[in-house]
């Protein structure tokens, strides 16, 4: 199984970026955007000069628990740049939820509880609420962390959309909000 396979069987069809897409970014994007294989992980991230994306990370169902994920985000962390990742909200009938969730507390995230991030899916056309987890050497602020999402959503996840998908995905003011009085329990409280 390909790589993009493996991403494309354990991620949802409205958070997965085509092939194409993915394929166009890792040879357009080649000095911003990377794939870190192996034959038990798949790691998709784009690294700016001030701060990390990590826009897919699998690791096989049978090497979890064994530290390859551990070992991969530390290997990000290391290079002492704010680090952002989009997640779900814990989802009762999806396991790996509360446990993902978990795994990045362990690791030093937070949640940007002033982040709202809201996008329609071209894939499905339906809504995608997704939380925003940030991991800092030097604690930075969510109004910071909330313009680097700004501009990974406009170089990365619209990157040559249009020509991709046929249409684009919405600009990112309708998509990304920040607002302090955002009434939103921390994600990360429970796990």
């Amino acid at each position: 199984m390909n790589w993009y396979q493996k991403l494309n069987e354990y991620f949802p069809v409205e958070e997965m970026k085509s092939k194409k897409h993915m394929d166009i970014l890792l040879h357009e994007k080649s000095d911003v955007y990377y794939k870190d294989e192996g034959p038990n992980h798949v790691l998709m991230y784009a690294e700016f000069k001030n701060f990390i994306f990590i826009d897919y990370v699998w690791v096989s169902e049978a090497s979890r628990g064994q530290g390859i994920g551990k070992q991969l985000i530390q290997k990000l962390q290391r290079k002492n740049k704010s680090i952002l990742l989009e997640v779900e909200p814990i989802d009762e009938g999806n396991k790996d939820s509360e446990k993902r969730l978990g795994f990045y507390k362990k690791l030093g995230f937070k949640h940007a509880e002033s982040i709202d991030y809201n996008r329609k899916s071209l894939a499905t056309n339906e809504e995608n609420v997704l939380e925003i987890l940030y991991w800092s050497p030097n604690e930075a602020e969510e109004d910071m962390i909330f313009k680097q999402m700004k501009k990974m959503y406009e170089d990365i996840h619209t990157y040559k959309d249009k020509e991709i998908y046929g249409k684009p995905y919405q600009p990112a003011k309708e998509v990304l909000t920040y607002d302090t009085e955002r009434d939103v329990e921390n994600i990360l409280q429970h796990v």
